[in-house]
C-alpha cells in the first residue's frame, strides 16, 4: 500500500494525524499501533515514530503496553464519567466567559463550524462531524481567553471521542445541532448566563446519549484507518 502522503512528517506532525484519526474514529479504542506498519505508512523511521507514541501516551490517548506495543487508549466506565464531570465543571463557566468577550468575527468562526458539521452528518461522515463539534467546544475556550483551562478542555475533548468511540448508543452523541445552535444564540446576544446553562444541559445530553455497556471493535487494518 502506498504511504499516507508524501511529505515531511515529524514527530509531531504525525501525533496531529494520529490525533485527528482517533478523534474522527478511523482508529478506534484498542487499535494496535505497530512501530513497522506506521514507519512504512508515513514513510519515517521508528525513531520518530516511538517518539509520537509517547506523546500521545501523555495525551492519554495512546497505552504503551509492556512487551506488547502500543495501542489506542480504551477509557473505563470510570475514567469515562470523570473525563465528562471534569467537562461539567469546566465548560459552562468556560461559555459564560466567551459570551461576554465574543467578537463579530469568533460569532463567524463558530457558524462556519457548525455549517461544516451539518455538511459532514449530510454526508454520513459521522467521524468527521465528531471532529468539528469538538473544535466547537475548544473555540469557545480559546475565545474565553483562559489559555490554561483552553488545555485541559482540548485534552478532554480527545479523550472524550475515545468515551463516544466506545459508548455511544445513539447518533446524539455526536453532539445534537440544536444545541450548538442554541449556544451560538446565546454568544450573539452576550448571554453569559444562558451560555452557562446552555453548556450545563448540552454536556447532560451527551452523557445521556452514552452506553456505557457498549463496546466497540478495533479496525482490521490500521493502514487502511489511516487512509482517508
Amino acid at each position: 500500500m502506498n504511504k499516507i502522503e508524501t511529505k515531511g512528517w515529524t514527530s509531531d506532525t504525525v501525533v496531529a494525524d494520529l490525533e485527528r484519526a482517533i478523534h474522527e474514529h478511523r482508529l478506534p479504542p484498542g487499535t494496535k499501533l505497530g512501530e513497522d506498519e506506521l514507519s512504512d505508512a508515513y514513510g519515517i523511521s521508528r525513531t520518530i515514530v516511538r517518539a509520537a507514541l509517547l506523546a500521545l501516551s501523555h495525551r492519554r490517548l495512546v497505552e504503551l503496553k509492556r512487551n506488547r506495543g502500543a495501542f489506542v487508549a480504551q477509557p473505563s466506565v470510570r475514567e469515562a464519567r470523570e473525563v465528562f464531570e471534569a467537562r461539567s465543571l469546566l465548560e459552562p463557566r468556560t461559555a459564560h466567559s466567551a459570551a461576554l468577550r465574543m467578537t463579530d468575527a469568533d460569532l463567524d468562526l463558530l457558524t462556519e463550524n457548525i455549517c461544516n458539521e451539518h455538511a459532514a452528518l449530510d454526508a454520513g461522515e459521522n467521524g468527521r462531524a465528531l471532529f468539528l463539534s469538538g473544535q466547537f467546544h475548544i473555540e469557545i475556550a480559546r475565545i474565553a481567553d483562559q489559555s490554561t483551562i483552553e488545555t485541559f478542555i482540548s485534552e478532554l475533548i480527545a479523550r472524550s471521542s475515545l468515551i463516544i468511540a466506545l459508548y455511544w448508543r445513539r447518533r446524539a452523541a455526536l453532539c445534537e445541532t440544536q444545541a450548538h445552535h442554541a449556544l451560538l444564540d446565546a454568544f450573539a446576544h452576550r448571554d453569559g448566563d444562558a451560555a452557562e446553562q446552555l453548556m450545563k444541559s448540552h454536556l447532560l445530553d451527551l452523557v445521556a446519549s452514552l452506553d456505557l455497556r457498549n463496546v466497540s471493535q478495533p479496525p482490521t487494518s490500521l493502514r487502511e484507518a489511516l487512509q482517508r
